[in-house]
C-alpha cells in the first residue's frame, strides 16, 4: 500500500510540468528534451515552521545591495531575522523584502551546498501569516534559475545567510547531465 499524494507532491508535480513544457521555464530547449523531474529531499515536517520575525537587530530596515551571479546588483530591504534549530544547531537567517513587489525573500547557503544542493545557494519565499509570524516551509526551498543555465541574474546569498547547519529540505542538485548545467 502506498501513501496518498500530499499537497507538496502535487506542487512538485506541477513544477516538473512547468519546467518541462512552459515557455518561461528556466531550461533551454535542449535541457527540456532530457529533463524528467527535479530532485528533492524527502518531505520534512520538522522544517515546516511558523516563526516570529525579529525586527530589533542592527541593520533592520536598511536598504541592502545583493550581488548576483551575473555581476549585477539587486536592491532589498532587510526586514528582520528568524531564529530556529536544525538538527540541534541554532540557525539565524536574515529575511529580506523585495522593493518592487514587497515579497519576503530568504536567499541562503547551508552545509549541503556543493554536495547535495546547488553550490551557490537556494531560496525561500516566506509568507506572512495573519498573526504576524512568517510561514517558512523549507520543503518549498528552490534552486535559483541560474542553477540550470546562464542568462539569469540570481542573487548570491549574503554572508549573513551562510549557515553552518544542513537544511535537508526542498530542491537538491538539478537532474540534468553535467554538461547541461552552468559552471560557476
Amino acid at each position: 500500500m502506498t501513501d496518498a499524494p500530499t499537497k507538496l507532491d502535487g506542487f512538485r508535480q506541477r513544477k516538473d510540468v512547468f519546467f518541462k513544457e512552459h515557455a518561461q521555464s528556466p531550461l533551454s530547449d535542449a535541457q527540456k528534451i532530457v529533463f524528467t523531474h527535479l530532485n528533492y529531499f524527502p518531505e520534512n515536517a520538522d522544517l515546516r515552521l511558523a516563526l516570529d520575525i525579529d525586527t530589533a537587530g542592527e541593520g533592520i530596515g536598511e536598504e541592502v545591495t545583493i550581488g548576483t551571479v551575473s555581476g549585477e546588483a539587486k536592491q532589498y530591504v532587510r526586514a528582520g531575522r528568524v531564529h530556529f534549530e536544525v538538527e540541534r544547531q541554532p540557525v539565524s537567517l536574515t529575511v529580506f523584502k523585495e522593493q518592487t513587489r514587497g515579497n519576503y525573500f530568504v536567499p541562503f547557503r547551508d552545509t549541503t551546498a556543493g554536495q547535495e544542493t546547488y553550490e551557490v545557494g537556494r531560496y525561500l519565499e516566506p509568507k506572512l501569516l495573519p498573526d504576524g509570524r512568517l510561514s517558512m516551509d523549507f520543503n518549498l526551498v528552490y534552486n535559483p534559475y541560474c542553477a540550470y543555465n546562464t542568462g539569469w541574474a540570481c542573487p548570491i546569498p549574503p554572508f549573513e545567510n551562510v549557515v553552518k547547519a544542513p537544511i535537508r529540505a526542498g530542491e537538491t542538485l538539478p537532474n540534468l547531465p553535467k554538461d547541461e548545467r552552468p559552471v560557476h
